[in-house]
């Protein structure tokens, strides 16, 4: 059954923001060297939980989302359209990662769909 495997913040400031999370929870932020401005976030170590990562907006209205984990991407996506969602951003490489689609559920929330995949690029 497919899990919750990432979230995502989208923020004005991303340093502001890393500060703000290390000092309320104490996550532990870094800064990552990939292809756009993010901020991976590890939430603890063990038990139940997942991590995420602090992006820089790119529009107003820009949500937190919720990334499950799949199988399969193309299964996922056709699989959603069927049932009545939307495609918001179609399938892209995230190097080193996999490969992720933001879809949106009838009431028009965003969530992200992954292929994990480290050829991905």
């Amino acid at each position: 059954m497919p899990r919750p495997v990432h979230f995502e913040i989208p923020v004005d400031n991303p340093e502001r923001a890393a500060a703000f999370y290390r000092n309320v929870f104490g996550w532990k932020i870094e800064k990552w060297e990939g292809p756009i401005e993010y901020w991976n976030v590890t939430t603890g170590e063990a038990g139940p939980g997942i991590n995420g990562g602090i992006m820089r907006r790119q529009h107003p209205q820009q949500p937190c989302v919720n990334t499950i984990g799949v199988d399969s991407l193309e299964e996922t996506v056709a699989t959603v359209e069927k049932n009545g969602g939307q495609i918001a951003v179609p399938k892209m490489a995230i190097p080193g990662v996999g490969w992720l689609a933001y879809c949106k559920d009838l009431d028009g929330h965003i969530f992200g769909v992954l292929q994990p995949d480290s050829s991905a690029r």
